[in-house]
């Protein structure tokens, strides 16, 4: 292999990622930046640059990398574009891929995060070999990503995918980040299950943990302590998440029948307090032809790798051609 590196690049409202992966899925070296310290893009692309090229001299990868993989906030695989995000200091649209790349002098592809962990988890993780699966992250939103005979699912304009809001609860359903109410993410997100959290302990007398804390700050990380001590309403609370998720799930069963729903984020180390319920609302409501057919699992991406993976792997896809704005 004449160019056997390639650059994934995390962009996150806080910092920006990035790190030189090779054919196996192994990150030589990484490195990272401060996104929000840089309020014109110039200026960020100008660190970018000083940076990731210190990084690729410094490991003898001088003309051998293939592609810069991206993976961003409202990126668009189709255009190169990022497009309407509040969370990163520049003017958007952007036209992220095509100044990337004119900087480096390396063919860029870029799109969405959860688009990106899926395209990792094909190259390197679990779905090695699937055609057909979905990639469910669990963080702070619910983001996924969908494949379908081999190829990420990107609709005509290159927003597909956002099962996160799919809406859950049409009627009084809780108010999401994107403006609507009742979206899957208000509910079974790392913020949804604090979110839940609260209700819980306001509408219930029982006894929890959870009372010792102040109500605004508890985290979903505090509701799995509490769960692990053999707290009932902690428990009760990973039960009613799970119990949303497993209902979507058996959904998006029966709009793809995907080999597999692959599981990533903060949430899922919460182990079978959440897998449990998961795999009994699926069973109860996914229809009796598709029964058994679709597996649930977990990411295999090492965690403090998994974003530069899933970035870099869309490096291997990128080309001089790509369509870019």
């Amino acid at each position: 292999m004449s160019k056997p590196y390639v650059v994934g690049i995390d962009i996150g409202g806080t910092n920006t990622v990035f790190g030189i992966v090779d054919a196996r899925g192994t990150v030589i070296a990484s490195s990272s930046i401060k996104t929000g310290a840089h309020s014109k893009f110039e200026d960020y692309l100008e660190d970018l640059h000083k940076e990731l090229t210190r990084l690729i001299v410094a490991n003898d990868a001088v003309d051998k990398i293939h592609g810069i993989g991206v993976g961003a906030p409202n990126a668009n695989y189709f255009t190169g574009m990022i497009e309407e995000c509040v969370n990163l200091p520049w003017p958007t649209p952007l036209a992220f891929a095509d100044l990337v790349s004119e900087k480096f002098g390396i063919p860029v592809a870029i799109t969405n995060d959860a688009n990106a962990a899926a395209i990792g988890e094909m190259t390197y993780g679990a779905a090695r070999g699937l055609k057909d699966f979905i990639m469910i992250t669990l963080g702070t939103g619910v983001g996924s990503g969908i494949v379908i005979n081999g190829q990420l699912v990107y609709g005509h304009d290159g927003f597909a995918g956002e099962l996160g809001h799919v809406i859950m609860k049409r009627n009084n359903g809780r108010v999401c980040g994107c403006g609507r109410t009742g979206c899957l993410e208000a509910y079974c997100s790392a913020t949804g299950v604090a979110r839940t959290a609260r209700e819980f302990l306001e509408i219930r007398t029982d006894d929890s943990l959870l009372r010792n804390l102040p109500i605004e700050d508890i985290t979903s990380k505090d509701v799995y302590d509490a769960a692990t001590a053999g707290d009932k309403l902690a428990k009760d609370i990973f039960e009613y998440t799970g119990k949303i998720l497993g209902e979507a799930f058996a959904d998006f069963i029966n709009f793809s029948s995907p080999e597999a729903i692959i599981l990533f984020g903060g949430l899922t180390k919460s182990g079978d307090l959440l897998l449990n319920p998961i795999r009994e609302a699926m069973a109860k409501n996914t229809l009796p032809v598709f029964k058994g057919k679709t597996r649930l699992l977990l990411s295999e991406l090492k965690e403090s790798d998994a974003a530069v993976l899933g970035a870099s792997a869309l490096g291997w896809e990128a080309k001089d051609d790509t369509p870019q704005a």
